[in-house]
């Protein structure tokens, strides 16, 4: 009897140990498709990194005209574009790498019909391409302290820690819709939808100072309101967000939206080669 006569079949350990090990195993992978993104984005375009910092330069404009010259919304004691750069590049952030997340598995779908990986990677890696964006974004910030010699106070260095938060709040969103764009691809036209509705309810172009106190609770429901927050505080300065209830309530849902979205993952992993 020939070896022609057996199918051999590669199938994923199920064993969560083996997984995690798996995961570390294929770093190399992921690092891979991260540089290939960041490649993509900016290799072949006309204006290149160019880009990154004209696309949230533009709205930041825009907002500033609406809600700072004709709206005339409190400023928080800064000049109002400083305001909106500071809510403008967390959402930035999100909102592209929730978006590229989403579709991830889609867009790789040769890749997870062919070979066995751990999936988490696809999506995480999608993250990345947007801290490089975050980073090169930041060049507007702090051009404009500069242009209006603004110093920054010792809190500049829980910084990172919101970067972690956003991180941990998108990879959540990403793990769990990237999955469901798997089985029903009418997510990918959610999506958009989702990201432009959160843009009106999140204080981007605006400080939470004037949301009505009976709102607050509803407003802060929306974790991106505690990211956003904490970006200005760390930036301007101004009432400490890690202080606050809302800030509670904000973790509590990130946490459980980061843990729901990887369990859910996880489970339909195994089904994606069959439904992509």
């Amino acid at each position: 009897m020939s070896t022609n006569d057996f199918d051999v079949v590669l199938e994923p350990n199920k064993s969560d140990s083996h997984y995690w090990k798996d995961l570390w195993k294929f770093r190399g992978l992921f690092y891979f498709l991260s540089w290939r993104d960041i490649l993509v984005r900016y290799k072949q375009t006309v204006i290149g990194i160019a880009w990154s910092i004209i696309r949230p330069l533009i709205t930041m404009l825009v907002f500033t005209v609406i809600f700072g010259k004709l709206a005339h919304l409190p400023d928080q004691g800064v000049p109002y574009i400083l305001l909106v750069c500071a809510g403008m590049l967390p959402w930035q952030f999100f909102s592209n790498a929730f978006t590229e997340s989403a579709n991830s598995l889609i867009s790789n779908s040769n890749m997870l019909s062919k070979v066995y990986f751990p999936r988490l990677i696809v999506p995480a890696s999608a993250v990345i391409v947007s801290l490089v964006d975050l980073a090169i974004s930041f060049a507007i910030l702090i051009g404009l302290m500069i242009y209006y010699q603004f110093i920054p106070g010792l809190q500049i260095l829980f910084l990172p820690v919101f970067v972690l938060y956003a991180c941990m709040l998108t990879l959540g969103a990403g793990f769990f819709i990237s999955a469901l764009n798997v089985r029903y691809r009418d997510f990918r036209y959610i999506v958009p939808f989702i990201v432009q509705f959160g843009l009106y309810i999140s204080p981007v172009g605006f400080s939470s100072d004037v949301v009505p106190e009976k709102w607050k609770l509803i407003y802060s429901l929306n974790p991106m309101v505690s990211v956003i927050d904490g970006f200005r505080w760390c930036i301007l300065g101004g009432e400490n967000p890690l202080m606050q209830r809302a800030f509670l309530n904000s973790l509590i849902i990130t946490l459980v939206l980061f843990i729901g979205g990887l369990r859910y993952f996880r489970r339909m992993e195994k089904r994606f080669a069959d439904v992509i």
